[in-house]
């Protein structure tokens, strides 16, 4: 486990393949991910999939709004269509999104988890089944826990665990749900993920 600040550069040492990105967030995630984000340029190779809990009684503009500020495809995740690489795709509202072995997305109105639909725990825990220790899984702000039993279940798969600082979270409870129940690899603040994000792009076969 490491803790950093965002004044010092992380040596990461050797970090292993990846082949796919999953991130879940909540209160304070929509700049929490432009933060992050902010690393993916032009020609980025991995696959990121994101839940941010939003209300389901309305459409989202997530994607065309963060359309606006990469250089990489963003779109609304559709019901069987396969992951491409280097494409951000983001869950739609009032939709579970998981990820099938064949690694197709799926779409479900399965009951909420947490109060919350899309889950985060969903989609971690079916993308932990399809990519196993290929698979990083990144937990952001957020006020309930959602997303801990997901990133515990990418643990045990073999698979990359990060959270964000609880001390800049904008609401703790989620990452600290995670770090209680199984200890990440990394505890950092939003740059710091930013670079690690980075760094596992450059290192995708």
């Amino acid at each position: 486990m490491n803790t950093t600040d965002e004044q010092r550069p992380v040596d990461f040492g050797l970090l292993p393949p990846i082949d796919a990105i999953v991130i879940g967030a909540s209160a304070g995630g929509v700049e929490a991910l432009a933060k992050i984000f902010s690393v993916v340029k032009p020609g980025f190779r991995l696959p990121i999939l994101v839940v941010l809990h939003l209300p389901g009684d309305r459409q989202s503009r997530l994607a065309e709004v963060f359309q606006q500020r990469l250089s990489i495809p963003v779109k609304e995740a559709q019901d069987k269509e396969s992951i491409v690489p280097g494409t951000l795709y983001f869950a739609a509202p009032a939709y579970h999104l998981s990820v099938e072995k064949d690694c197709s997305l799926s779409m479900s109105l399965e009951d909420r988890v947490h109060y919350s639909r899309p889950s985060i725990d969903v989609l971690f825990d079916s993308a932990a089944d399809a990519y196993g220790l290929r698979l990083a899984g990144i937990l952001l702000t957020g006020a309930n826990e959602d997303g801990a039993f997901g990133l515990a279940s990418v643990k045990q798969r073999g698979g990359l665990t990060v959270i964000q600082d609880p001390r800049e979270a904008h609401v703790a409870t989620m990452p600290e749900a995670a770090r209680a129940l199984r200890t990440p690899d990394y505890i950092l603040p939003l740059h710091d993920i930013g670079q690690l994000i980075a760094e596992l792009e450059r290192n995708a076969c």
